[in-house]
C-alpha cells in the first residue's frame, strides 16, 4: 500500500500547564503512524531550536519517519499559545514560522494525500503544497479550518478546487454555502468533489458521496472524563483516511473515527503521552469489515 502524504504544519501547542506536540498535519501522521497505517509527513522546522526537538522526539516515539521534516536555520518552529475557556478553547498561532516556509516534496510513490488551508497562509508553502497536490496521483483529502487568516473565499475555493474530498464541520459548511452555492449537492458538483465528510460535534458525523448522497452516518460519542478537545477532530481524520486507505468499510470507519476523536478528548492534547495506549484501537482499525464494492 502507498503510504498517505500529509502536507502542513509542525508545531507546539503551549498550555498553561506545559507544551506538547501539535499541529493539525502533524497529529494525522503521528496517528496514522501509530495506528500502522504507512505515512509520509511533509513539514518545516526550525533547525536548532528546543521546539523542534520536541517535535523530533514525539515522532519517534510515535514511529513516525522525520526524513520529510525539512530543517530552517532562519525561522523557528512554530507555536500556539492554546487559551482555555469554558469547557473549550482559543487559539493564537503565532506568525512567520519555520512552517509557512515548506519546500515543494520531491516526487515520492503516494496514495491519498492530506493537506489543509492553514498551512498555505503564507504564500512560499502555499506554492509548495498547491504544487506537490497537483502532482499527486493519489485522492486528495483537503482538512478546511476555517481560521482567521485562511478564512477568506479565494483561499477556500483554491483548495476545493485541488480536492476530490474534503472534511469540514458544520460553520465551515455554512460559510462555503454562503459563499459559492445554496446546498451541498451544488457545492460538490461546482468543486467536483467525490465526497464531503461533516462533523456535527455532539450530533456526530456524516459521509456524503458524489450529489450529496448520504452514504453513511455515526452518532455523538459522550466523553464522560472530558479533559480538552485538542487534537479531536485530527483524531477523527487520521481513523477515517485509515479506513480509507486500508479499504475497510465506510460506515464502520466512520463509527470508529468518531469513538476515537471522543478518547481523545479524555486527554490533555492532542495524542495521549503513551503511544502504547492506542494499541487497542489499531487493532480495531485493522479488524474492520472491508468494503462493500458491489
Amino acid at each position: 500500500m502507498a503510504p498517505i502524504l500529509v502536507l502542513g504544519e509542525a508545531l507546539v501547542d503551549e498550555f498553561h500547564d506545559g507544551h506538547v506536540a501539535g499541529g493539525a498535519p502533524f497529529n494525522v501522521a503521528r496517528s496514522l503512524a501509530v495506528l500502522a497505517v504507512p505515512v509520509r509527513f511533509v513539514s518545516r522546522i526550525g533547525a536548532k531550536d528546543a521546539a523542534g526537538r520536541l517535535l523530533l522526539d514525539s515522532a519517534a516515539r510515535f514511529g513516525l519517519a522525520v526524513d520529510g521534516i525539512q530543517r530552517d536555520a532562519a525561522h523557528a518552529t512554530g507555536r500556539v499559545s492554546v487559551r482555555e475557556e469554558a469547557g473549550s478553547h482559543r487559539f493564537e498561532i503565532h506568525a512567520d514560522a519555520a512552517w509557512d516556509h515548506i519546500e515543494a516534496s520531491a516526487g515520492h510513490d503516494t496514495g491519498i494525500v492530506y493537506f489543509g488551508s492553514l498551512a498555505q497562509r503564507h504564500a512560499a508553502s502555499r506554492a509548495a503544497i498547491r504544487a506537490t497536490v497537483k502532482r499527486a496521483p493519489g485522492p486528495r483529502f483537503l482538512d478546511l479550518n476555517l481560521r482567521p487568516g485562511t478564512d477568506t473565499p479565494e483561499l477556500a475555493a483554491e483548495s476545493l478546487m485541488l480536492a476530490d474530498w474534503v472534511k469540514l464541520n458544520e460553520d465551515e459548511l455554512g460559510s462555503l454555502l454562503a459563499w459559492f452555492e445554496p446546498t451541498l449537492p451544488a457545492l460538490m458538483a461546482r468543486f467536483a468533489l467525490q465526497g464531503v465528510v461533516l462533523t456535527r460535534g455532539a450530533a456526530g458525523c456524516a459521509l456524503h458521496g458524489e450529489h450529496g448522497r448520504l452514504l453513511a452516518e455515526a452518532p455523538g460519542v459522550a466523553q464522560p472524563g472530558f479533559v480538552d478537545s485538542v487534537g479531536a477532530g485530527d483524531a477523527f481524520t487520521a481513523m477515517l483516511l485509515g479506513g480509507m486507505a486500508l479499504g475497510r468499510d465506510p460506515g464502520a470507519t466512520l463509527r470508529l473515527a468518531n469513538r476515537y476523536a471522543a478518547m481523545i478528548c479524555g486527554v490533555r492534547g492532542p495524542l495521549p503521552a503513551d503511544p502504547a495506549t492506542l494499541a487497542p484501537w489499531r487493532e480495531a482499525l485493522h479488524a474492520l469489515p472491508a468494503e462493500d464494492r458491489a
